[in-house]
């Protein structure tokens, strides 16, 4: 039997499910991010004794830059999740862009927008 050159359109319908579930709570945990940025949930200060005040404004700075990296990180994800889906409408989808061979079932399962095998991927490092 021939090696098979890309995966079936059930096939792709199932990780098309994955990818789209991931996709919504990716989008949900960004806005969560991007309103812990903004304070848009925050409880205000306007009543507590100063030296709290800015105590917390502080530790509010740290946790608003890792916020922002975290959001951005989620971010990356989801286009990544987006672009997936793309290769799955031209039908290119779980193709290894760097052998040209089907990357396994488990490892899209698990990382959808995988664009590598891990024999490429291993080859890189």
């Amino acid at each position: 039997m021939d090696e098979k050159t890309r995966y079936s359109d059930e096939e792709l319908a199932e990780f098309k499910a994955i990818i789209d579930e991931k996709l919504a709570l990716a989008k949900r945990d960004y806005e969560l991010l991007k309103n812990s940025i903004t304070n848009k949930d925050s409880n205000s200060t306007d009543d507590t004794s100063p030296t709290y005040k800015v105590l917390e404004e502080g530790a509010n700075t740290l946790s608003k830059e890792e916020a922002a990296r975290l959001a951005q990180r989620q971010m990356r994800f989801i286009q990544g999740l987006q672009a997936a889906l793309l290769r799955i409408e031209n039908k290119t989808y779980g193709i290894c862009r760097e052998t040209g061979k089907l990357i396994p079932a488990g490892r899209l399962r698990a990382v959808p927008h995988a664009t590598l095998s891990i024999e490429a991927k291993n080859n890189k490092h």
